[in-house]
């Protein structure tokens, strides 16, 4: 059987990473991952790779008994027969996605169409998500409610070895508070062409200078935007916007700062804090993307509109905790009932492998 993977065009992560790790040994299995070369460095060695932007990428998918992605596979290909398309998608939706969404560039969502038409089998992290994934795609095949696969480390004893490697290789001490920042991306300052730059919307000299050197910052760009962020070098902030997946990240940090990003239904698994860093919250829900619920009466810690808000938050983890402790719960139960650490094999399961 001959396996592409694809990973948020090109990159070694996520829900295809989590499921390789399981497979790639096997016998009687040929793997290639469609790789972006900017992200090249992250593929373990030994690893078959074709560029995603390159015509070698059509031939790999035209040649796939199974294709797993975790995102629309923006290559111009025409799928065989014979070929499974699993789209494993990557995360719970806050914010509208495909059909749904506010806005989108003229011809995108079309254009995406014809992604979602080639789809077999779509996973869906819980029950809440799987009318909302089915709605905004127009999709009316096969939905395999399983939990996320990259999540399952988050449930198992080696979360805590792989945090600590993700510590040691950033030279973290162990007895720092980590600070994982996850920012989602502005569908208008993406697609804006006059402007390259996405301005990073959080003082990293602030906070290293108000919180001193027992807490360290880790900034994660969202993949739309990775690498248009100038992030001022400072001791105890590190741009880890690079690392090959954050799944590895949620087991290093302590705290998770995050606006309207999925990473908050992942790592709500892990039961540490999460504090939302919402400084543009209506702008956002009413004209940018819009959201499939309320946040602010859901959302599992603090909503802080400034950067003293947040600044003041994270000098008080214990009372953030306590004061959200209930709701945190909701959250966790309606969100997270399936991420129990067996999600990869019930995948597999479902694929017969």
């Amino acid at each position: 059987m001959r396996i592409v993977w694809n990973s948020f065009h090109g990159r070694f992560s996520d829900n295809p990473r989590a499921l390789w790790e399981q497979v790639h040994d096997r016998p009687g299995h040929e793997h290639v991952w469609l790789a972006d070369q900017a992200h090249l460095a992250a593929f373990p060695d030994g690893v078959t790779t074709v560029d995603i932007d390159s015509p070698a990428a059509r031939g790999a998918l035209e040649s796939a008994d199974l294709l797993i992605a975790n995102t629309h596979t923006e290559v111009e290909w025409t799928k065989p027969a014979g070929t499974t398309y699993v789209q494993t998608w990557h995360g719970t939706p806050l914010k509208r996605i495909h059909r749904d969404v506010l806005w989108a560039p003229e011809g995108r969502l079309d254009r995406l169409d014809h992604d979602v038409a080639k789809w077999d089998l779509l996973l869906s992290p819980n029950a809440v998500s799987t009318p909302r994934l089915r709605g905004a795609f127009g999709y009316d095949g096969e939905v395999l409610e399983s939990g996320y696969p990259r999540n399952d480390l988050l449930s198992l004893p080696a979360a805590r070895e792989v945090g600590a490697r993700v510590r040691a290789e950033l030279g973290i001490p162990g007895s720092a508070t980590v600070v994982l920042y996850t920012p989602t991306w502005r569908d208008d300052e993406a697609f804006a062409e006059d402007r390259p730059e996405v301005a990073l919307r959080l003082d990293v000299e602030r906070f290293a200078a108000t919180l001193g050197p027992d807490q360290v910052l880790l900034v994660r760009a969202h993949n739309m935007v990775t690498g248009r962020s100038r992030i001022a070098a400072t001791p105890g902030v590190h741009d880890v916007s690079y690392h090959p997946d954050v799944r590895d990240l949620y087991c290093a940090a302590d705290v998770l700062v995050t606006d309207y990003s999925s990473t908050m239904f992942d790592f709500a698994i892990t039961g540490r804090p999460i504090l939302h860093y919402a400084y543009d919250l209506e702008r956002f829900q009413d004209s940018v993307r819009g959201f499939y619920f309320d946040l602010l009466p859901e959302a599992p810690g603090p909503v802080l509109r400034t950067e003293d808000e947040l600044l003041a938050a994270l000098g008080d983890l214990g009372q953030v905790e306590k004061e959200h402790a209930e709701r945190y719960a909701a959250f966790r139960a309606r969100y997270t009932a399936l991420e129990d650490g067996r999600a990869t094999d019930r995948v597999l399961a479902r694929l017969g492998l």
